[in-house]
């Protein structure tokens, strides 16, 4: 007898075997299934709701997914001979009931028991994303929900940049981007998207050339418009998180609006000269209480008391730092990792090099994202002429 054939009789008289009809079975009462071929295979099906972790990095994979040592285990591969290995290996470690799947998943197709043909990552996917493949609380899970996210960025500018160039670079599959405006030379002290040889062009489309050229792959929506009343939920019903990157008072109440009306998450920030802030509105958030740009600023303070950068300045490096705050937000949020800035707001001072963090109150009386509210509308009025208005500033911050 060849040395091989005696290892594998080894190897079944230590390791039960069980039958795909057998396996199925038991997966419906809890244990769990684990498929250990290589993806090329994986590919091609796979059992419904199997963990998928491949015989390669078994060993440093498992314990992410069952940590549980006394969780009963059914392993599979092609032919039911790899899967031997794997679970003596699994045994090894102290996981105390480990089976094999006699036949793998050959035998469990041929039979007709339920497969799925999973989402999985070329090879040239898993060479760009492989640091993000490389942490358990991203790996090719996170890495496919990512690809599948659409992120509507709310300006092409100081702030739209830096998230939208990040955002691509993370495989975010689908970026949109509301822009009315065109490059112009100013722009570039700190418009990172943006080139000299392209001044004068739409900055959409200056941005959409700058994200393709760095991830060719995913899919830039352009929306060179005025966001306004009439189009807003059209473009953001599409969209699985907003990022307001917008330098004016008239866009972020109605982006704030449209964000609690449609229930979609608000990355919210916005700089001047040394400073900057970021929190995340989002007030139907079921994991804690949170309000609305509304409950912070009930009405909009004079136009002189919230100037745009082309009228107050700002240091260039400032849009960076927040428009790449606003970009690990945004991930977090779609990844369902951590803690997003809900009910929290950072503030950055770049002189001292301080960051100041405060929590927002949800305001009661909200006519906008109040438990009872009925929403008012998008006012009869046009927005920019709303915060031209001489109404006082409230801050509710505490």
């Amino acid at each position: 007898m060849k040395a091989k054939d005696r290892r594998l009789a080894e190897l079944r008289g230590a390791i039960q075997e069980v039958t795909p009809a057998e396996a199925l079975e038991l997966t419906h009462s809890g244990v769990a299934l684990i498929d250990v071929r290589d993806n090329d295979e994986v590919a091609q099906g796979s059992p419904v709701g199997a963990y998928r972790l491949g015989r390669s990095f078994l060993e440093l994979r498992i314990e992410d997914s069952i940590n549980d040592l006394e969780q009963p285990i059914l392993v599979m591969c092609a032919g039911g001979v790899r899967s031997l290995f794997a679970a003596e290996t699994l045994k090894r470690m102290g996981y105390a009931n480990v089976r094999s799947v006699a036949g793998g998943f050959s035998r469990w197709k041929n039979e007709g028991h339920p497969f799925e043909v999973p989402v999985t990552l070329d090879a040239e996917s898993r060479e760009r994303y492989s640091r993000h493949l490389l942490m358990p609380d991203v790996g090719e899970k996170g890495q496919i929900r990512l690809l599948e996210s659409k992120v509507l960025l709310i300006g092409a500018g100081g702030l739209g940049s830096p998230s939208a160039y990040y955002l691509a670079a993370a495989g975010v599959g689908t970026i949109g981007l509301v822009d009315h405006d065109v490059v112009d030379r100013s722009n570039l002290q700190r418009q990172i998207l943006h080139t000299e040889d392209r001044v004068g062009m739409p900055k959409v489309e200056s941005a959409k050339i700058a994200l393709h050229a760095l991830n060719s792959k995913i899919r830039v929506n352009t929306y060179q418009t005025h966001l306004d009343s009439s189009n807003v939920e059209e473009i953001f019903s599409d969209y699985d998180v907003i990022v307001d990157g917008s330098d004016n008072l008239a866009t972020r109440y109605l982006v704030n609006d449209a964000c609690v009306k449609m229930r979609k998450p608000n990355v919210h920030a916005a700089v001047y000269r040394f400073e900057g802030q970021i929190t995340v509105f989002w007030p139907a958030y079921d994991k804690k209480p949170c309000g609305c740009y509304r409950c912070m600023f009930p009405s909009p303070p004079p136009a002189e008391f919230a100037p745009s950068c082309a009228e107050a300045g700002v240091l260039g490096v400032m849009p960076g730092t927040l428009g790449l705050m606003q970009a690990v937000e945004t991930i977090k949020i779609l990844l369902g990792l951590g803690d997003p800035m809900v009910g929290r707001m950072l503030h950055y001072d770049a002189l001292s090099g301080y960051f100041t963090e405060m929590k927002t109150r949800k305001n009661p009386s909200c006519r906008y994202c109040a438990e009872d509210a009925v929403f008012p509308g998008y006012h009869d009025q046009d927005y920019a002429e709303i915060c031209a208005s001489d109404a006082p500033t409230e801050r509710k911050i505490g």
